[in-house]
């Protein structure tokens, strides 16, 4: 038996219920005695479950998932360049403590008129009406555009879109939406906790997620600076080009073979 573990922010924080916690403990436990093998999509979520679940580090590999890399839309012929970003800053994940959008509204509200908060993912996450409150009671509350769930075309567009990713999260096992937005060519601004940094490498602006002052003076860095933008982006596109699901395939298949 393998099971794969993505993450165990629930063990490790408030982000979640009490009911919920003991079932998600329960479940997580049990799995990982049984299994022959454990897959960790990071090697953050190896350590914990070495240190929550008391596994021995033998039994785990670590198996990065990966990215699609988008191709390049067509450029109009009359058109000789292609089209030009927006002043957005884009959040992707619901709204729930753990992404921390509170924080980021606050850290938002420093950048400079004319540009816009767009946040993707569903509104409805554990404890969102905290979070959300901070985007009502926001003195830029018409800069801020709260999306609700978007499917995989619209969050394409907003990608495409956005000048600048924000991802300031409390805790994640891996972290997609910072290797999407590197994928698309945005430069990202992101949590320098959990496994945030293993994913980024050295392709983001890294900050404390808990000090709103910190995402501030990334966002407004990356909003004054167009060429910071620029080396970013693809600084993050080479990074994205590390993560493939051939790659994640071939070395899951290989745990598997190994048990």
């Amino acid at each position: 038996m393998v099971s794969t573990f993505h993450d165990l922010f629930v063990l490790a924080g408030d982000y979640s219920s009490l009911e919920f916690r003991a079932r998600f403990a329960a479940q997580a436990r049990e799995a990982a005695a049984r299994s022959d093998m454990i897959i960790a999509v990071s090697q953050f979520t190896a350590s914990q479950v070495v240190e929550l679940l008391g596994i021995e580090s033998s039994r785990i590999r670590v198996v990065h998932h990966g990215v699609h890399v988008p191709l390049p839309l067509p450029v109009p012929v009359a058109d000789a360049d292609p089209p030009r970003r927006e002043n957005l800053v884009l959040s992707v994940g619901a709204i729930q403590r753990r992404k921390n959008t509170a924080r980021l509204v606050k850290a938002f509200e420093a950048m400079p008129q004319g540009w816009r908060l767009a946040l993707a993912g569903s509104p409805d996450g554990y404890r969102a009406a905290e979070e959300l409150e901070a985007v009502e009671k926001s003195p830029r509350r018409a800069d801020i555009a709260v999306m609700g769930y978007v499917n995989e075309t619209e969050l394409d567009d907003l990608y495409r879109r956005a000048s600048i990713v924000a991802f300031p999260s409390l805790d994640e096992g891996f972290g997609f939406p910072v290797l999407e937005a590197m994928a698309h060519g945005v430069p990202v601004v992101a949590s320098n906790r959990s496994a945030v940094p293993e994913v980024a490498g050295n392709a983001a602006i890294l900050v404390d997620p808990f000090e709103t002052g910190a995402i501030a003076d990334a966002l407004e860095r990356l909003a004054s600076d167009p060429q910071l933008r620029e080396d970013l982006a693809q600084h993050g596109r080479e990074r994205a080009r590390e993560f493939t699901w051939e790659s994640a395939v071939e070395k899951t298949w290989r745990v598997y073979a190994e048990t």
